[in-house]
């Protein structure tokens, strides 16, 4: 089968080599599926630059959330999915998911919403379970509440616009360009406000009449964290998400008790293992969101397996809208 593979550390477009490799066997507790569409997330990146906290052995195929086709359960997988189910799911690393074939957790797999084609359901998973749980498990977002979301054309930060609107919130998006503008506002957006060309500080607190965001999703941090920090209300709560910008802000402690406002550190990843039972929880409210149309990822791009080091590097270029999804 194809796949892409990283033999050493470095930019996508120069490490990712399509490859013929072995078909994979699922071990114990794994499935083998076939690989309908894969979602295509920033720690993609990082995982090729070697700069992310999982560092899988070399080499090794990127691409850590799939929609697949169940083919065959590991050993003990009695209570597996059926074969022929389409599911959602994480892969197994160094194991992931831009091939034709991969093998994944058998626990980790959820069956995918129907409502959604294999792309979109591809998308829905982490950066929807992130949204949910930055907005509802941390930030504990109230309807009438101001949501002000960072990247908000982008694949994670367009899942927390969707997700805050679903609320009952209003919600300010900040980009970067006219293009993305217009992305944000097509997602949902009460207000939008490009980076480029207007003040984010003084737009937030035009908008919300000197008062401020109530909470503030940021997947960017660097200069988007100093900015939130000065236009988050009263008992405002900042949800740190990453740090897609490359620079990882330094709090001032002092300037938080003085204003009164939290700061939230989320790392979805830790609930699989923490709280497996409230990331079930999350996908069942996500697919209740999905079937009544109130959620649906954007999917921009969707490309063969072929280009996928070119996709992979456009999304950590931050230049694309959305989400971009590969699908073999």
């Amino acid at each position: 089968m194809k796949a892409w593979r990283v033999h050493s550390n470095g930019e996508p477009r120069e490490v990712m080599r399509l490859e013929e490799v072995p078909d994979p066997r699922p071990g114990p507790g794994e499935l083998l599926v076939k690989v309908r569409a894969a979602n295509v997330n920033f720690p993609d990146a990082l995982l090729c630059r070697g700069e992310y906290q999982v560092k899988p052995p070399l080499p090794f195929t990127p691409g850590v959330e799939l929609c697949g086709e169940v083919l065959e359960a590991g050993e003990a997988g009695e209570d597996a999915p059926a074969a022929g189910t389409r599911i959602i799911t994480r892969p197994v690393l160094p194991a992931g998911g831009f091939a034709e074939r991969t093998v994944v957790s058998a626990a980790s797999a959820r069956e995918a919403p129907a409502a959604l084609d294999d792309a979109e359901a591809a998308a829905l998973h982490i950066g929807y379970q992130t949204g949910w749980f930055g907005l509802h498990r941390r930030a504990r977002l109230q309807p009438g509440e101001t949501l002000l979301v960072h990247a908000a054309a982008g694949g994670v930060g367009s899942a927390a616009v969707q997700l805050g609107k679903a609320a009952g919130a209003r919600v300010i998006g900040v980009v970067g360009g006219s293009a993305k503008a217009e992305t944000a506002r097509e997602l949902g957006c009460d207000v939008v406000v490009d980076r480029r060309q207007d003040d984010i500080v003084a737009a937030v607190k035009e908008e919300t009449g000197g008062r401020g965001a109530d909470v503030v999703y940021d997947p960017v941090g660097g200069d988007a964290y100093a900015k939130s920090a000065k236009c988050v209300a009263f008992e405002g709560r900042i949800v740190v998400v990453g740090f897609a910008s490359g620079a990882v802000p330094t709090p001032g402690l002092n300037h938080a008790l003085i204003k009164n406002y939290s700061i939230l550190g989320l790392h979805w990843g830790l609930y699989n293992t923490k709280d497996p039972a409230a990331v079930d929880a999350c996908h069942r409210e996500l697919c209740a969101l999905a079937a009544d149309g109130a959620v649906k990822p954007l999917v921009s791009e969707r490309v063969p397996l072929e280009e996928g080091a070119a996709a992979v590097q456009r999304v950590f270029d931050g230049i694309t809208t959305g989400r971009v999804v590969i699908q073999p």
